[in-house]
């Protein structure tokens, strides 16, 4: 039973930083698997205003003062909606009082899916997300659910022929939404990703169980794209500094697939060219990317660096001297992902009893026995927020965002990029986040373009007319102001010294709006020629040769920092 209570004690705890899910997966207050309880919550979320409707028909929160509504959706959601039934030993107090009403509830839960028409459970499902569809009244925007076609292991005309084959091909995101049709869009701007409504299911489907297609959002593909572009790629191995859950790298391996020899054609200078390095810092998210590489069939183009911070990898090391392209997508706020902060409102059902206005297990106070199944005397223990590496991928705390704190990210993010642009054969480097803020946006890459390694080694950023052909045609570009969204970066003047051009070099998402993303910002770098000897003595030298001069412009930027490793 501790997994219901610690999905009830996850709803109604108060946010801590993170995105629901993350914080799921870092409390230490939890008995349950944290997959288990996301997982609960998740799907009791799809079917809340059925179960709503099936408990207050029953009858059963006026018959049963231990349970309180939250609780009853949980548990009647996984008694009549799993093939493993409730998570509970047969005696457990709040089983039987589920139990004594199975009669009561399957009798409701049926004359509901009768009422509707529906003659399957995956028949009602669907009905119940177009009535969630029309209770949150028209739609201002579309967010729609973006699929892209892995070109390691299939083709976007195979899918179109057999994931997608009962599918009607639509060109607005706004025609995704038609009641009653399973419509698909075709991105316009990045190649092999299809757009279907909102909440279509795919993961039972043997396409993405395959790796055949990965659900990713539209955003999030730029960065790879950006990169590689839609010719065949005739530079060197790549690198993504900041890899977990795998998205980027999996979509790196997919763009190159389709310029990349034959596997029987490949000598040892090819495979070292179509070769990927993928890492992250933390040993349990590279877990989850060495997984995600597995399953999209990238094995022999991806090495995954398990544990590895990309600021302490030696841009001299070997296995790194053919790495011409980089990318990196470090820590942020996050504060462009639409709903990362918000839990889900489940709609819960109305009882006239005392308990109905308490979240809490019992209703009333209820005093956990060490002993007790699923309680523990753990929470009382106060919670310590778990570290976030410095290259985590997008997992830093959003509430509470302000000045300061972005100020640190985009001193994070600078060093990072920076780094990046130190690799002896690095030419092409693509830097993101999925924040909206000016800070670490525009006004990062106005840092890194000032940047001593920058100047003395020629980069600059890819101009709109050099990126590839979807990518120009994007219409939102950089800002030299902020547009007020959030609070973060409030009060502070940023300095943002681009050129127009440099500007239109900027790709901007913003959530929200009739492209159907969330927020996220995009920039490439280009090197223009060698200006260096092979062995990086020249940039050591400048490093261990300031003069007082450079000192002090050191310490203006420690200023700036205001934060120490």
């Amino acid at each position: 039973m501790s997994l219901y209570y610690d999905a009830v004690s996850m709803l109604t705890a108060p946010a801590t930083g993170g995105s629901f899910k993350s914080r799921i997966y870092t409390a230490r207050n939890i008995k349950s698997s944290p997959a288990q309880v996301y997982a609960l919550i998740i799907e009791a979320s799809k079917w809340d205003i059925l179960l709503k409707e099936v408990i207050e028909a029953a009858g059963i929160l006026k018959l049963e003062p231990k349970l309180t509504p939250l609780l009853s959706l949980l548990l009647v959601h996984d008694h009549l909606l799993t093939k493993s039934g409730l998570a509970a030993t047969s005696t457990h107090p709040l089983r039987l009082a589920i139990e004594r009403h199975k009669t009561r509830l399957r009798g409701e839960f049926t004359k509901a899916r009768v009422r509707r028409g529906c003659a399957s459970i995956p028949d009602l499902k669907d009905a119940i997300q177009k009535e969630k569809l029309a209770l949150q009244g028209p739609l201002t925007s579309i967010y729609p659910r973006w699929v892209r076609i892995n070109n390691i292991l299939t083709t976007m005309s195979h899918q179109l022929s057999t994931t997608f084959a009962g599918y009607e091909r639509v060109h607005t995101l706004a025609d995704l939404v038609i009641p009653g049709r399973k419509t698909m869009l075709i991105d316009p701007h990045v190649p092999d990703l299809i757009a279907v409504a909102p909440g279509t299911e795919f993961i039972t489907s043997a396409a993405y169980k395959n790796g055949e297609i990965i659900l990713q959002d539209k955003a999030s593909c730029f960065p790879a794209y950006l990169l590689i572009g839609d010719n065949t790629w005739t530079e060197g191995g790549l690198l993504d500094g900041c890899a977990a859950p795998g998205n980027k790298t999996t979509h790196m391996a997919s763009l190159l697939s389709k310029s990349s020899p034959t596997e029987n054609s490949q000598t040892k200078e090819t495979q070292e060219k179509y070769h990927v390095y993928s890492m992250d810092q933390s040993q349990l998210r590279a877990k989850t990317l060495q997984k995600m590489v597995t399953t999209a069939g990238a094995d022999k183009m991806v090495t995954v660096l398990a544990g590895q911070d990309f600021l302490a990898l030696d841009p001299q090391d070997p296995r790194f001297e053919n790495v011409s392209g980089l990318l990196l997508d470090p820590s942020c706020s996050g504060s462009g992902i639409i709903g990362r902060d918000d839990v889900p409102k489940l709609v819960l059902p109305e009882s006239t009893s005392s308990s109905s206005t308490s979240f809490s297990a019992g209703g009333k106070k209820r005093k956990r026995r060490p002993d007790d199944e699923g309680t523990s005397n753990r929470t009382k223990t106060p919670t310590t927020p778990t570290p976030t590496s410095a290259t985590d991928e997008n997992d830093v705390s959003v509430s509470g965002t302000d000045t300061e704190r972005l100020v640190k990210l985009s001193n994070l993010q600078t060093r990072i990029v920076e780094h990046a642009l130190s690799f002896p054969a690095a030419t092409r480097v693509t830097y993101s986040t999925c924040s909206i803020h000016l800070l670490e946006n525009e006004a990062v890459v106005s840092r890194i373009l000032a940047s001593e390694v920058a100047k003395r080694r020629r980069w600059r950023v890819l101009r709109r007319e050099e990126q590839p052909v979807g990518m120009r045609k994007w219409k939102y570009r950089g800002i030299r102001k902020d547009r007020g969204e959030g609070e973060g970066g409030k009060g502070v003047e940023v300095d943002v010294n681009l050129s127009d051009e440099e500007l239109e070099g900027c790709l901007r998402c913003w959530p929200g709006d009739e492209e159907g993303t969330g927020g996220f910002f995009v920039a490439g770098f280009v090197r223009d020629g060698d200006v260096e000897d092979g062995n990086g003595a020249e940039y050591q030298r400048k490093d261990q040769g300031q003069d007082q001069d450079d000192d002090d412009e050191e310490e203006e930027d420690d200023e700036w920092e205001g934060f120490s490793d």
